[in-house]
């Protein structure tokens, strides 16, 4: 493969990246314009942004292993598709329910997005580029994270609150004119479709996720809570042991056995929930308590997100050279302090 085609293929998954990582901080920034448009109440704005992360969170490990067996192509441009339609979903909604419905549209079509922008990035490089190339993948999603609030804001202050889903559908079908010309559909070694592993882990992850977004609305010790925590818990233990026992399991569960593989995938854990786990509450203190507007909101919280576009890229580069232990350890302190 050709260095030119290399860059092509970079700039098709880097901008379907881009494009979920926008739509994540847009769509906060306008929850406040939402409510006011839609009528909507505090429980109706949760689920706009619940619906897509229940579904995102559900299906990205089953879409991943479809994508080995389907093509991995295929399945970004499935991605990309769903995104589409349900961001014009979203932009057309006329009530919470219809918001709330799109909105999960995109989760799915996100989860087919994110884990095979980085399998067809990895496929592409040699190992020798691998780290500069994933210190890029990285950038392009601090760039999305960092202009999120900020093109948000700017959208919601100068148009309606559904022009900032209107902006994904331009990009989404640039990304499927781009990716079915420059995209090869690559495969993972062949094996049958692990069903009732895709079953378990997505009942299992829906449990535990519906129960820790609800939790505080209905109680945690309310019956509904318990019943989707436990239940999610035990079905995610079945899923362990079919992985274990499987002929073609969809999840290979003795890669943790691997040192590195385990403390890499608990130490990325770790800062995703310190980082996306905040940013959505960041922006309604900022709007909502402090009195900020959509774009006032955007560009306070740039400096924070902000960071990510411009540090990513260089750790990328630093890691071949001096290993990735050092940064890890100094980005992990600096996220602490």
């Amino acid at each position: 493969m050709t260095a030119s085609r290399r860059w092509w293929i970079f700039a098709v998954v880097a901008l379907a990246l881009f494009m979920g990582m926008l739509d994540n901080l847009v769509v906060t920034t306008a929850l406040a314009a939402i409510q006011k448009a839609l009528h909507a109440s505090v429980a109706d704005l949760e689920w706009t942004i619940n619906a897509y992360t229940l579904a995102f969170t559900v299906l990205m490990i089953p879409a991943a292993a479809l994508g080995d067996r389907i093509g991995h192509r295929t399945m970004l441009l499935i991605g990309v598709a769903l995104f589409t339609l349900g961001s014009a979903g979203s932009a057309l909604s006329d009530s919470a329910t219809t918001l709330a419905l799109a909105r999960a549209l995109q989760g799915v079509g996100g989860a087919c997005i994110t884990p095979l922008t980085l399998t067809i990035l990895v496929r592409a490089f040699p190992v020798e580029q691998r780290a500069a190339a994933l210190g890029l993948w990285s950038g392009v999603s601090g760039l999305g994270l960092a202009m999120g609030p900020l093109v948000g804001g700017i959208i919601v202050n100068g148009l309606a609150w559904n022009a900032v889903f209107w902006v994904n559908v331009p990009i989404g079908i640039l990304l499927l004119i781009l990716g079915r010309w420059q995209l090869e559909n690559t495969r993972a070694p062949s094996a049958p479709i692990d069903l009732p592993g895709s079953l378990l882990i997505g009942l299992g992850l829906f449990g535990i996720v519906y129960g820790l977004i609800r939790g505080n609305t209905l109680g945690w010790t309310s019956r509904d809570i318990l019943i989707a925590l436990i239940g999610g818990g035990v079905v995610l233990l079945a899923f362990a042991l079919r992985e274990l026992t499987a002929r073609h399991p969809m999840l290979d569960l003795r890669l943790f056995q691997q040192r590195g593989f385990s403390v890499a995938n608990g130490v990325g854990f770790v800062m995703s929930f310190g980082m996306f786990g905040v940013i959505w509450l960041i922006t309604l203190f900022v709007q909502q308590v402090q009195g900020a507007s959509p774009l006032k909101a955007g560009l306070e919280t740039m400096p924070w997100t902000g960071t990510i576009m411009v540090v990513a890229p260089l750790a990328g580069l630093l890691a071949g050279r001096i290993g990735v232990r050092p940064l890890v350890v100094v980005g992990m302190a600096a996220q602490a302090v």
